[in-house]
């Protein structure tokens, strides 16, 4: 018995497509800005952004990412890197390029398909992020390390950097806000939505993360975009750095604040924890347990358990 793709239930017909088409088309016309680009310059490609971590994931973890270079010699292992690095260079620079001019465009108010500033300002900002590529690996290798110490169930740091979730995470986290420092605009948050849709670990590219960072397991946590996060601390899974709630409307008035809180070194978050506040600074190895709600500083090694007050 054959069968067609014509043959069973066909959908809406043609003539209910068309009208859709015409409402749509003219929603696009009436409707937000915001809610469309369309025939104009550009954007960022969410796809091109994932292919640019991957390569530097490559470059900063060889063998684990990309080929397995089995047998490299170390003339070989050098080409491998240039090729890679001169095509992240291209590819990342377009990618910059299009969310700069994005910005730009916006401000000004126009729709200019090119623009020599932004092309300029997209250079420099790849240059200075991939000579920062070593200082980068330095410190994930620091991260590598305090995963493997940190969970007594890893049975090699090849296994970190292969299986966890909690590492990716945060090579997405520090690759995005190096470029978020060095200028970059829409890509580092599309960077770490990347990471977010992964690994269910939502952090914001403009925290700041010190060295020897571990995050164990890792679904559900939320690290706000003014966190600081001091050296060699540790956090499960559900924990969420976040801001006290504005009042409706005022999310964007005013000067920058501080709205998350700092944990300074050595801290660990137990988990389900919630600490909220930008004026909320969790001491020196301090530990919040399981299911805490701290809105308040807790002193250096200070112990925060359910139904006790900091």
């Amino acid at each position: 018995m054959s069968s067609s793709i014509d043959a069973g239930p066909r959908g809406v017909s043609a003539e209910v497509c068309e009208k859709l088409t015409q409402r749509l088309l003219e929603g696009y016309e009436a409707g937000p800005r915001a809610m469309h680009h369309l025939g104009g310059y550009e954007l960022p490609q969410v796809v091109e952004v994932v292919r640019c971590v991957e390569e530097m994931r490559a470059v900063l973890f060889p063998g684990f990412v990309g080929p397995t270079l089995a047998g490299a010699s170390r003339a070989e292992l050098a080409d491998f890197i240039r090729q890679r690095l001169e095509e992240l260079s291209t590819r990342l620079c377009r990618q910059i390029y299009r969310g700069l001019h994005h910005r730009c465009q916006l401000v000004r108010g126009s729709r200019d398909l090119d623009c020599a500033h932004c092309a300029e300002q997209a250079e420099q900002v790849t240059v200075r992020f991939v000579h920062a590529l070593p200082e980068l690996r330095d410190r994930l290798a620091l991260d590598v390390e305090a995963a493997y110490d940190g969970d007594p169930a890893a049975t090699g740091t090849d296994e970190v950097v292969f299986c966890y979730p909690g590492l990716y995470a945060i090579t997405c986290h520090r690759l995005a806000h190096r470029l978020l420092a060095e200028g970059a605009a829409i890509l580092p948050r599309v960077i770490a939505e990347h990471a977010h849709e992964r690994t269910g670990i939502d952090i914001h590219p403009g925290a700041i993360i010190g060295g020897s960072f571990f995050i164990d397991h890792g679904t559900g946590v939320v690290i706000g975009e003014t966190s600081v996060i001091g050296d060699r601390v540790r956090i499960y899974q559900g924990v969420t750095l976040g801001a006290i709630s504005l009042p409706r409307g005022r999310a964007h008035a005013g000067p920058p604040q501080k709205r998350h809180p700092t944990l300074d070194d050595d801290v660990v978050i137990y988990a389900g924890a919630t600490i909220l506040g930008g004026d909320t600074v969790i001491g020196k190895g301090a530990v919040i347990g399981g299911n805490c709600w701290v809105t308040r500083s807790v002193p250096p090694g200070g112990r925060v358990l359910v139904g006790t007050e900091p």
